[in-house]
């Protein structure tokens, strides 16, 4: 019993976690109510509760889809997508996003919200040009028009990221009370 329940303990600190999708910030990819297992290994053996790297195993790569603690409240956990690695310059111009220079055709982003906001407003639909620091990435939702993200509070470490997302493994329609069955065992690419 005491076996099982270290096992337990390291898995989750150092192996793979669960995550529920609280929001909307990343539809179509992950729905309301999905429940994802990330891979905690996959950018480095870190230490618990202090996120330090102990063995650096992987770097993140653009599309990834990341978990990471919140910028403005570290008890909140966001699921967002890489888009910006170190030294890329990303800007957006009236909903388009531009990396180094040129137009990034993203197939998962994606806006639904015909209204275009001014950058000197707010950073959703006009943004940068921002060049990502060292160490860092740069996130964002799918769901563009409705996700805050590194346009609202900027790039994240890369020590900060607990891990990739690999895949879903149950989901729960909270509309609908049912179980999304064709949902789970979806695997990320």
């Amino acid at each position: 019993m005491i076996a099982a329940l270290l096992l337990a303990v390291v898995l989750r600190a150092f192996v793979f976690q669960a995550f529920k999708i609280p929001s909307g910030s990343m539809l179509p990819t992950l729905q309301v109510g999905d429940q994802i297992v990330v891979s905690k290994f996959c950018y480095g053996i870190k230490l618990p509760f202090v996120m330090k790297t102990l063995v650096p195993i992987g770097k993140p790569a653009r599309s990834d889809i990341v978990v990471f603690a919140s910028p403005k409240d570290p008890d909140k956990d966001y699921v967002k997508r890489v888009i910006g690695l170190p030294g890329d310059v990303i800007e957006i111009r009236n909903k388009r996003l531009y990396l180094n220079g040129a137009v990034f055709s993203d197939p998962n982003g994606f806006h639904i919200d015909p209204l275009m906001i001014p950058g000197a407003i707010q950073p959703r639909d006009n943004f940068g040009p921002v060049k990502v620091p060292s160490g860092m990435v740069f996130v964002m939702g799918d769901n563009r028009d409705y996700s805050i993200d590194s346009r609202f509070w900027g790039c994240i470490e890369v020590e900060a990221l607990m891990g990739k997302a690999v895949g879903i493994f149950f989901s729960w329609d909270t509309d609908r009370h049912a179980v999304r069955w064709s949902r789970i065992g979806h695997i990320f690419r």
